[in-house]
């Protein structure tokens, strides 16, 4: 116990008034029908006044003309918790379906964005993940 308090006492200048959100991972890279994509992402907010939902944009990098792939849209995160100095993970999850390929008879290769703000409207920098190919 008094490892974690002195843990969280060294850590404590780390927290900022603006929500801070960084990319870490995903499940796979390659997305086949069927399956799950999920994506993991830390947060860390000084006063704890993190809003709901989470800003995700799937960007497709090539499709033809007229056809858009992409979205922006909100991603409700679950009730948790609040407090000073919160840090913690997110997992934003998308099936198949969620997100399946828009570009007439080929894969989607897109790259998601994730924003977090908080109560005040201060927001995370944009968290990037790597090229994701959504098989057709």
């Amino acid at each position: 116990m008094l490892l974690f308090l002195g843990y969280l006492g060294c850590n404590k200048n780390k927290f900022e008034t603006r929500p801070s959100l960084k990319y870490k991972s995903v499940n796979t890279t390659t997305l086949q029908r069927g399956e799950t994509l999920k994506f993991t992402l830390s947060f860390t907010d000084a006063e704890g006044d993190l809003t709901d939902t989470l800003s995700v944009q799937k960007l497709v990098r090539v499709c033809p003309a007229g056809i858009n792939g992409s979205f922006t849209q909100p991603y409700k995160l679950p009730e948790f918790p609040t407090g000073k100095n919160q840090k913690g993970d997110i997992i934003v999850s998308y099936t198949y379906n969620d997100v399946n390929p828009k570009c007439i008879l080929r894969n989607d290769t897109a790259i998601f964005k994730f924003v977090l703000k908080d109560k005040a409207q201060h927001s995370s920098d944009t968290a990037v993940s790597e090229p994701i190919v959504i098989i057709y």
